[in-house]
């Protein structure tokens, strides 16, 4: 059994852990609320630019825009975003294991598959396997989110319409609420435009052609030139958006978690230690009343 010094030791460290925890809960708690805010700001615009590219698309045909272009699939790319600490339960490796799910299933078509890693975790990960890793970024903070979601649109933009890759997806957690987030894998190039409601209307009569049409200022090409690479952009940052805030949430949910088993820990081991007191205590009763006993004889 242990000592009664080292089971104090014990419980003062236990009970300064439960102390990190509980403060690093409250400030992921704190930059929670801030990530939701942002989220649900973007969430409508992101929304709204794909109902236009939709609609757009729907009208201009598949031919008007070179990211429309569907290929064979030989090459492909997945954009990996997770975060750049841990302490967050299976957060990150959630998206690890969803990546090579994907390319091994979904993907196993293709003659290669190369990774835009965001976050130090997922890079850490991958670059301890047989993977093709062509770039890698640290995790960007709320602010950071729109600068990194315009880079990394370039980037893809550029190897697509280069030929460098045929497909491209994004990997992250959506965020759902504080204590669900739920693993996404999302098509980003070639766009494929969502069916208005229109459309959708159409196709459930039976018929498929679009009755509106736009008149384009300055001209069809400048405004597709213009919102398409846009629409890539930003469905980029509300991915990131939305891994930030998941993130958060994941992280105040595990230290929740840690404190409370650090809780029932200190429970434990003081239960321990007032035992080991008592059968202390009365071994050294046992001994005065036996030494007692043997001077009287």
């Amino acid at each position: 059994m242990p000592s009664l010094k080292a089971i104090r030791t014990r419980i003062t460290s236990v009970k300064n852990t439960r102390k990190i925890t509980r403060a690093m809960k409250l400030v992921s708690t704190a930059k929670l609320k801030r990530a939701q805010e942002s989220l649900i700001a973007a969430r409508p615009y992101a929304a709204a630019i794909s109902s236009v590219v939709g609609e757009l698309a729907e009208v201009a045909g598949s031919e008007a825009h070179p990211l429309f272009e569907q290929r064979p699939l030989a090459k492909a790319s997945i954009v990996v975003v997770t975060s750049d600490r841990g302490q967050a339960g299976a957060f990150n490796a959630n998206v690890t294991k969803a990546v090579e799910r994907y390319a091994a299933n979904e993907l196993a078509g293709a003659e290669s598959v190369s990774l835009r890693i965001i976050g130090r975790k997922g890079n850490q990960y991958f670059s301890r396997r047989r993977t093709t890793i062509v770039s890698f970024d640290n995790a960007p903070l709320g602010a950071q989110a729109l600068e990194a979601a315009r880079e990394t649109a370039n980037r893809i933009i550029d190897d697509f319409t280069t030929g460098k890759v045929d497909r491209v997806f994004i990997v992250f957690n959506e965020f759902k609420n504080v204590a669900s987030q739920v693993t996404r894998v999302m098509q980003v190039l070639p766009v494929v435009p969502e069916k208005s409601a229109a459309t959708k209307g159409d196709h459930a009569h039976g018929t498929s052609e679009s009755s509106v049409d736009y008149i384009y200022e300055p001209d069809k090409q400048a405004l597709l030139d213009r919102l398409v690479p846009l629409h890539v952009q930003i469905q980029i940052y509300r991915a990131m958006l939305e891994s930030i805030a998941a993130f958060f949430a994941a992280q105040a949910s595990a230290m929740e978690n840690a404190t409370k088993n650090a809780g029932d820990m200190i429970s434990r081991l003081t239960l321990q230690y007032n035992r080991a007191r008592q059968a202390s205590i009365t071994k050294e009763l046992l001994e005065i009343i036996g030494g007692a006993e043997a001077l009287k004889g």
